[in-house]
């Protein structure tokens, strides 16, 4: 059992080398850049290191609460999440869970090839994805046949935006800490408008970010910031994760003052684009239905929820604080009415709360 940062080198290339075996997509979040990240701002993350004789054979990044109690790295937050393991490790949960001294372990986002955990999960999401692997333009081709009002229509504004605001420019990859501040002021103002909960209004999570974008730079786990400018002002930027094959999207937003012109889907359009020409070949968008992304999606993958426990006064602490609301959550998200209904009551809150 160690923490992040006392893995050695030779730990963390095996752990690499098991990624880019499995069947999975090469999402950043499952790399080891980003559980040291955690780390540094978790202190309570650590990592079980599972070994065949002298080797290394698997990695479980999770964090240890009270009595025992795990969870999935980075949960709540993490759109990837899972243990690192060896093809016929013959592993059980309760075996690698038990050596971990953890009597219950939740996860939100568990990736689809968990094969470990994933009999175990309680609801199966989907995150939604836009395939670039055959070029930008294919993509367009797709969104034409599958949405041809949406894209002129969005192309249009694009226009309009240079046209009326100012002159147009896309960094991929923005280095500028003033845009990433400037981001995470319109992402809280977002959460706050849609009564949602202020996700920067957590220090350590704010922390990460600032942490990802400025010094995690590995070749499967780069913090990227993409930036779109008119008339030399960001309207829209997004702050995710990339690898070789995957850029996996995490938090965008907009300047409400250009609203009219969906400064968002323009940014998306111009990732998608600079994705596929960097040979990314898939943007993931992450769980949740979204309008923006039923309109920028090519397909969705599976992911899952739930929590494995063994029997004890831990197991009933995570019944008890996670079982009652996660359960809740899942009858109205289900329910499209129902969900749609819950969004108008959050955003009226969040009106209240500014009032």
């Amino acid at each position: 059992m160690l923490r992040p940062e006392e893995l050695g080198e030779g730990e963390r290339e095996r752990w690499r080398a098991l990624r880019a075996a499995s069947a999975a997509e090469r999402n950043p979040f499952m790399e080891p850049e980003f559980t040291e990240a955690v780390g540094r701002v978790r202190p309570r993350t650590r990592v079980a290191v599972v070994y065949e004789g002298r080797d290394p054979v698997g990695f479980l990044p999770h964090e240890r609460g009270r009595i025992g109690q795990g969870h999935a790295l980075a949960y709540g937050v993490s759109d990837a999440q899972g243990a690192v393991l060896g093809p016929g490790l013959g592993l059980n949960p309760d075996e690698l869970l038990r050596a971990c001294s953890l009597s219950s372990f939740a996860f939100d986002n568990l990736e689809a090839e968990q094969e470990l955990f994933v009999p175990h999960a309680a609801a199966e999401y989907a995150s939604y994805v836009i395939d670039v692997e055959k070029g930008y333009e294919t993509y367009e081709s797709v969104l034409r046949a599958q949405s041809p009002k949406f894209l002129k229509t969005t192309l249009a504004k694009e226009r309009r935006l240079g046209r009326q605001v100012g002159d147009l420019r896309f960094v991929f990859d923005e280095r500028e800490p003033a845009a990433l501040r400037t981001l995470m002021a319109w992402k809280s103002a977002q959460y706050r408008r849609t009564g949602r909960r202020d996700r920067f209004a957590q220090d350590w999570i704010t922390r990460l970010v600032s942490l990802l974008a400025a010094r995690t730079r590995g070749q499967e786990c780069s913090g990227t910031l993409s930036v779109l400018y008119a008339g030399g002002q960001p309207v829209a930027a997004h702050f995710g994760l990339r690898s070789t094959s995957v850029l996996a999207c995490w938090f965008p937003a907009y300047d409400l003052e250009f609203a009219k012109y969906s400064p968002g889907l323009v940014l998306h359009l111009r990732m998608a684009e600079a994705a596929a020409a960097e040979g990314i070949g898939l943007l993931d968008l992450g769980r949740g239905a979204a309008e923006y992304k039923d309109s920028l999606k090519t397909g969705q993958v599976p992911v899952y929820e739930g929590a494995w426990t063994r029997p004890g006064a831990g197991a009933a602490l995570h019944w008890l604080s996670r079982e009652p609301s996660r359960r809740a959550h899942h009858f109205v998200r289900s329910r499209p009415r129902l969900a749609a209904t819950a969004a108008r009551a959050l955003k009226g809150a969040g009106r209240l709360r500014r009032s």
